[in-house]
């Protein structure tokens, strides 16, 4: 029975998805609720030729994120934690699911989740190639069991 369940959320319909299935999978197990917010995404935007750039394109992916936790989180009657981190998706995914402690937080809490849930966008062929797949990398190299929700 899986006591601590990680669920990464992206913001899509899909991972609101994941997590309603994991609270009504494991009704008494922690979930926490992952969002990943991604550096290469700032390539657009960051690097617009103004100081500062990449302090606002961060405050505002932060921002989203967060507004992105506060959705997820009220989409189950239940209550969820909430984790932002910085970071490649898969790698940090892994990471927080494997015991890696928040920025800044070093008091040895870090404990590995029991499972990870996530949500699969469904991409084949070309896109897939081209853009990866998070839920593929962590299937792969995960050390929890993983369920990916489609």
């Amino acid at each position: 029975m899986a006591k601590r369940i990680l669920v990464a959320v992206d913001g899509s319909t899909e991972a609101t998805e994941a997590l309603q299935f994991a609270a009504s999978e494991w009704p008494d197990a922690e979930l926490t609720a992952l969002h990943v917010i991604n550096p290469a995404d700032s390539a657009t935007g960051a690097e617009g030729g103004f100081p500062g750039a990449a302090d606002q394109w961060y405050e505002s992916a932060k921002q989203r994120g967060e507004r992105i936790l506060t959705e997820v989180s009220s989409a189950v009657d239940r209550s969820v934690e909430t984790r932002l981190e910085v970071g490649r998706p898969t790698g940090t995914i892994l990471g927080v699911a494997g015991g890696e402690e928040a920025v800044g937080e070093d008091d040895g809490s870090g404990e590995p989740f029991d499972h990870i849930v996530l949500a699969s966008q469904g991409r084949t062929g070309l896109s897939r190639v081209l853009l990866g797949s998070v839920a593929e990398g962590v299937v792969r190299r995960a050390e929890a069991p993983v369920t990916v929700v489609r």
